[in-house]
Formats: C-alpha cells, structure tokens, sequence
C-alpha cells in the first residue's frame, strides 16, 4: 500500500522503516527536516528500566512549591494556566500507586524489546555505532536520600528490571566524575543511550529514502474521506496526496490531526530544556539520572548534555532560556570540575498525555488510519517499538505487545464510563 507518514521524527522514521520490510511504499509529509524536533533535542535515553510516568504518588503535595520556584522541575506560564489547568487535574489523578503500578506494566511491555526494535533498522542503514547499551546510572547524594525513590526503584524491580545497587568506592570505578556530589547509585545495565539521537533518526529516514521513500515539505491541513476511509491527506503547499493509508506521528502536533480525524485526545507540550557543553572537562562513560535534581546526563558526541525540568506553556509561546540556564547551574553544583563554556541552549516540545502513555493504535471509526504519539519523555526509547507495532497492524499481524493500554479512545472511554 501507500502509506502516508505526517511526521519525520523518530516514531514516523521507524514506522516507514518498518513499514519498508513489509514492501509497502511511504511519502513522509513534514514540513521539517527528519530528526529535527524533539528528536534532535532530546536526552538520547534508550531505557528499558524507564517505565514510570511523569506523575507519582505524593507528587501533588510538591506541585505548589515547584510552582513558586522559577527555577523548579515544573514551570506554568500565568498566561496558560486556564487553559491546561483541566489537563494538569487529570494528570493528577493517575498520581497514586495503584494507577502507576497500571501505567509502569503497560509501558515496560513498550520499552522492554527497545534494542531489538531498533537493531534491525540501525543494521540496515549501517548505523549500529548509534546504538550504546552499556548501561545507566541512577545517582543520589546517598543511600538514605535513595529510600525516597525506593517504592519506584521496587516497582521497576517487580517488572523484571534489573537494578544493582553501587555505593561509594563501587560507584566511582563505574563513573570516576561522580565523586563529590554523589555517594549511591542503582545501575540498570540493561540500558543504553545514543550519542546522536537527530544522526540515529536521520540515519533510519535516509535509509527510508533509499529504499523509496518520498518528502513533501508541506504541511497537513486535512484529510479527505469516504465514509470511514482516508482517501487523500491535503496539505498548504503540495495539494492532495492520494493514499492507500495514513500514520499520524507528529509529535505535540498530533491532537488537531487526530482530531480531523474524529479522535479527540488530550495531548500537551510539556516543554523540555537542554544545556549541552562542548567541553566539559568531564568523562562519563553512559547516561547518568540525578534522580534528586531531576536532569539526565548523556556523553554525547558534541559534548556533555543535560535535559530535564518540564515547562507548560503551549505550543506558540517563545522559549524562555533561563531554563536552559538554570540546568547549567545545577550541573556545575553536580560536577564542581566541570568547565561550562562554550555550551548550547536548547527547548522543544514533547507530546504528553496524563498518564504519561503515548497513543498507538488505529484511529477509531477509520478504516485506514493509525496514530502513534505521545510518548513524553520516551520517545526515543519507545519510538522504534511503536514503528514495528504499528507495522503489524497495518499489515493485519496481530501486534507483538499488549496495544490495549495505549488505545486512542482511552479516554473519551473513560470519560463515557465516568458518566
């Protein structure tokens, strides 16, 4: 079939790639560059062990302190309160164990087979050196700070992720830089990361592209449809674009699509950060998470990168940098060595549903259309697997993991139920 991709990110790149496998022919519809969105900015985490959602028990008592600091995890423009205050409530209300305990056992089944869905697509394009899995650090200042993670640490323990505890001395032969901030560390050796997470979905795309796929530079306005089917997707610049079938991936982009195409889903920006030092000074060997400042640290091959803190302001507000900034601080308290200039700032938007779990699935009531997106702060880590499950059910294979969690209807289900 023809398949049309909205999106060039990684969940559209790994979709088409997939998609490729099965012989069907892909016209990617972007008007970006693959790879250039949250896909270049973003932490380049490949995490199997990342299963736990935004919101946890006790967060809501935290809320109102994060709000007054400028500089806390969590930022709301005055401006755009009224208008994601109903989504942040909801949000909220996942925020207990049992609803966690839910979202964790859906989304490990997601991120669990993430190197096994990005191994054949990174073969082909000759792109393996893109893919590390040696490992992640999960660091504290000590092992009596770390109990206040431990109901998380536990739960991802219970899902079958392997955590091995490493204090002092035993942590620093891992990482040496650690040494002066941090005392306790859970290492998660089944983890990995990227050292260029836009290069590892430029590869995926360009090899797409060899393969036969196409780009229309444009922008999607619509679709055109005949009774439950997708006839053409219509965009600003390109026209109508006839299709056998349509994927929509784009990112925080995707609730006015998904929309057009009768899925009403509460999907918000939360707007991420990221400061990265082109020479640090600093060696770290793979990914480290400062669980108690909330920032990941990732080597990456333009230098030192730290992402964090989440920021809810829309789609259309200018960045606000300062954030960018902020993580710079708090890196030189975590690695007081650290030389931080020359640096970059960066921010984009991740798409986040409340219950942290992206959408995936065929669109209801559309016969030919599916959407994959949502994914939060594990896109990277869950796109590839979204790609090939969203291949199975194009191609009418039954899907390799449990999709239900991940239904777009979930919540207009919900909320008939709740009524």
């Amino acid at each position: 079939m023809h398949i049309a991709i909205i999106g060039t990110g990684i969940v559209g790149a790994a979709t088409a790639g997939w998609l490729q496998r099965d012989g069907h022919t892909v016209t990617f519809i972007d008007p970006k560059e693959a790879g250039e969105a949250c896909s270049f900015g973003n932490a380049g985490s490949l995490s199997p062990s990342a299963v736990l959602p935004v919101a946890m028990p006790g967060m809501w008592k935290k809320v109102p302190k994060w709000l007054l600091d400028p500089n806390g995890p969590l930022v709301i423009r005055s401006h755009y309160l009224p208008q994601v205050l109903p989504w942040l409530m909801q949000f909220l209300r996942y925020a207990n164990e049992k609803e966690v305990t839910r979202i964790a056992t859906a989304m490990r089944g997601l991120l669990a087979p993430v190197f096994e869905s990005y191994v054949p697509l990174l073969q082909r394009a000759g792109a393996m050196s893109l893919l590390r899995q040696n490992g992640c650090l999960y660091v504290y200042s000590s092992r009596e700070t770390a109990q206040k993670w431990a109901w998380g640490a536990n739960l991802r323990r219970s899902l079958g992720v392997e955590m091995q505890q490493l204090e002092g001395e035993a942590l620093f032969d891992l990482e040496p830089d650690l040494r002066g901030s941090f005392g306790f560390g859970q290492f998660a050796p089944d983890n990995g990361s990227t050292p260029d997470p836009s290069a590892l979905v430029k590869a995926i795309y360009g090899q797409a592209i060899t393969d036969g796929a196409t780009h229309l530079r444009a922008r999607v306005t619509g679709f055109r449809r005949t009774g439950g089917r997708v006839d053409a997707v219509l965009t600003d610049t390109a026209g109508e674009i006839a299709v056998d079938g349509v994927v929509v991936a784009a990112g925080a982009w995707s609730g006015v699509l998904a929309r057009e195409l009768g899925t009403k889903v509460p999907l918000e920006s939360q707007r991420g950060y990221h400061v990265t030092i082109t020479k640090p000074g600093i060696t770290l060997n793979r990914n480290v998470m400062a669980v108690e400042q909330n920032i990941m640290v990732n080597p990456m091959t333009m230098g030192l990168r730290l992402a964090g803190t989440v920021e809810l302001a829309g789609l259309t507000a200018p960045p606000n940098y300062a954030r960018a900034e902020a993580l710079l601080t708090v890196g030189k308290k975590m690695f007081p060595t650290m030389t931080p200039d020359p640096h970059e700032v960066w921010m984009g938007h991740r798409p986040c549903m409340p219950d942290s779990m992206p959408v995936i699935g065929r669109a209801p009531g559309i016969e030919n259309a599916w959407l994959g997106f949502g994914h939060g702060h594990v896109g990277m880590c869950g796109g590839a697997t979204t790609g090939r499950e969203l291949a199975n059910l194009i191609g009418n294979r039954s899907p390799d993991i449990d999709l239900s969690p991940f239904a777009p209807d979930r919540f207009t289900r919900a909320g008939r139920k709740a009524a």
